[in-house]
């Protein structure tokens, strides 16, 4: 008889334990299709989660849906706002209006022609978000991605989430315990039981013993205490190819009752890195990130300080709580050993640029659950398997987030000139970029069905810095008058849009007092 996988248990919660804790109990928990598999949560009662406000991608609403949540509970619960995409403010040239958005609506007609190409038939007189789109003009108007009337997890126009990590996590927790049937304990763990070269038996904690498994999933963070502690799996640093490793991090009150709150994440370059504006309902979430290497402390404070002084119109921050933040850009050389898989920083983290860090949770969380483990003579080709992908995956998160670097013509700081010179220590991304010098980026270019950013987030990123590429003048003329139709066409959806949408602001007010409608 063949040994089942009937306990899994998952070590750590915040909401990369949560998140997978419910992804995995919608499917296989017992409550989620009557299936014979417990799953139990251990997290420490002294790790606290840090909190300092969250992005997430559209693949969130899928993910929630499925796990049985409420929209309205959820946006109500962790003080939620909509997200529709990022705007990349003074990446290109650092020269006034410099900025670009990579939404996440893809670009209309994008399946039928060579955007980039009508494009450069009209001379970019517009930003090419602009170009290809509506949803740059929403943005720019703080207006929400759907009505009042429309259902829990639809959307007029695609988007995310902004978020109270903190909260988010209490949310995931206790819906996971009270409706999936998650098992729940508090306890400090002590130690792993099981040899480094032999499967894990169980997890020891302080209170209650040793809590048996046939399957572990490491959720803890940095600290990764199974994959990188029992396991001794090392981690590979990506430090030579992008350089933050620090940030300071600051939760400011809205200092005005009507303020609006945007639409997108607002991501403003400095000169030893970058800073992450994101609106909530109570608060904005604003962080420095940048590379010790280059700036100090003092600086990057002090580049904060005037940052918060000019866009939320604070005087003074001497009332603000500034976290110091500290991570080591890099992943693990492997993500599952034995019965064992790493989900979360624990099994890696780049920077925060994007918002791939949840994106990550989800798509580990999705994979164990859709080439579960059934028995222990799967485990071995599951692992396998499992670890190629993850590497593709990272590979392809470091590449993307590298574009933006390598694209800027930055040059007032020895980060700007460094980070510009490196792209060598990405060859697949150098290798593309000289393709891309004469066609977009397409789906031949991403041969993986989930691919973590699609051949058309590149495009709107090559596009918003204005990579240089062949244009052909008598190509150009043969193609002006169809970029001329697709501007008319995306200007007149933009018109109907900006009349029957709400502001972020109306919408929230309205889940907050109503509720959205269910899905029929």
């Amino acid at each position: 008889m063949r040994e089942l996988t009937k306990r899994v248990v998952i070590v750590g919660g915040g909401a990369a334990g949560w998140l997978t804790a419910g992804i995995l109990a919608a499917k296989h928990g017992k409550i989620g299709n009557g299936a014979d598999v417990s799953i139990t949560l251990i997290e420490s009662p002294d790790v606290a989660t840090i909190g300092v406000g969250e992005g997430t991608w559209p693949t969130m609403r899928e993910t929630l849906s499925t796990m049985g949540v409420s929209e309205s509970k959820f946006i109500t619960a962790c003080d939620v706002s909509f997200k529709q995409g990022s705007q990349f403010i003074n990446w290109r040239n650092n020269c006034e209006g410099d900025n670009y958005y990579h939404p996440f609506s893809i670009p209309n007609r994008y399946f039928e022609m060579d955007l980039a190409d009508l494009w450069n038939s009209t001379g970019r007189q517009t930003d090419f978000a602009y170009f290809a789109g509506s949803q740059a003009v929403l943005c720019d108007e703080g207006l929400a991605p759907k009505q009042k009337i429309t259902p829990e997890f639809a959307a007029v126009v695609n988007y995310g989430y902004h978020l109270d990590a903190g909260k988010f996590g209490e949310f995931l927790k206790q819906h996971c315990i009270q409706v999936l049937g998650v098992e729940y304990i508090q306890d400090h763990v002590i130690s792993v039981g099981g040899e480094r070269d032999t499967n894990i038996i169980a997890i020891n904690t302080r209170v209650n013993g040793a809590v048996n498994g046939d399957f572990f999933i490491d959720c803890t963070g940095s600290n990764s205490l199974l994959i990188g502690g029992h396991y001794s799996v090392p981690l590979i640093t990506k430090d030579n190819v992008l350089f933050n490793d620090r940030a300071l991090a600051v939760q400011v009150p809205r200092q005005v009752e009507n303020q609006a709150i945007a639409s997108c994440t607002r991501s403003t370059a400095q000169k030893y890195g970058w800073i992450w504006d994101i609106g909530l309902p109570t608060r904005q979430g604003i962080g420095y990130v940048y590379s010790s290497r280059y700036g100090t402390k003092e600086e990057i404070y002090t580049g904060l300080v005037d940052y918060i002084s000019k866009s939320c119109g604070v005087e003074s921050v001497d009332d603000l709580n500034i976290r110091e933040l500290e991570f080591t850009p890099g992943v693990r050389s492997e993500f599952w050993v034995k019965n064992c898989v790493a989900v979360g920083m624990s099994s890696g983290f780049i920077e925060p640029l994007e918002a791939s860090a949840l994106a990550m949770v989800e798509l580990a969380a999705k994979k164990i659950r859709d080439d579960f483990p059934y028995t222990a003579s799967q485990m071995e080709p599951i692992c396998r398997r499992y670890n190629e992908s993850f590497h593709y995956k990272w590979d392809r998160v470091i590449d993307f987030l590298k574009l933006h670097y390598v694209l800027s013509d930055r040059r007032d700081s020895e980060y700007w000139l460094a980070n510009t010179e490196s792209v060598k220590e990405c060859p697949r991304l150098e290798e593309l970029l000289d393709k891309w010098k004469y066609r977009s980026p397409n789906k031949h270019d991403f041969p993986e069905v989930d691919e973590v950013f699609p051949a058309a987030s590149y495009l709107y990123i090559l596009s918003g810095t204005y990579f240089e590429r062949y244009s052909d003048p008598h190509k150009n003329e043969k193609l002006r008058s169809a970029a001329m139709a697709l501007v008319e066409e995306n200007k007149a959806q933009a018109k109907k849009l900006l009349n029957g949408l709400p502001t972020n602001k109306e919408l929230l007010e309205s889940i907050a007092a109503v509720g959205l409608p269910k899905k029929q």
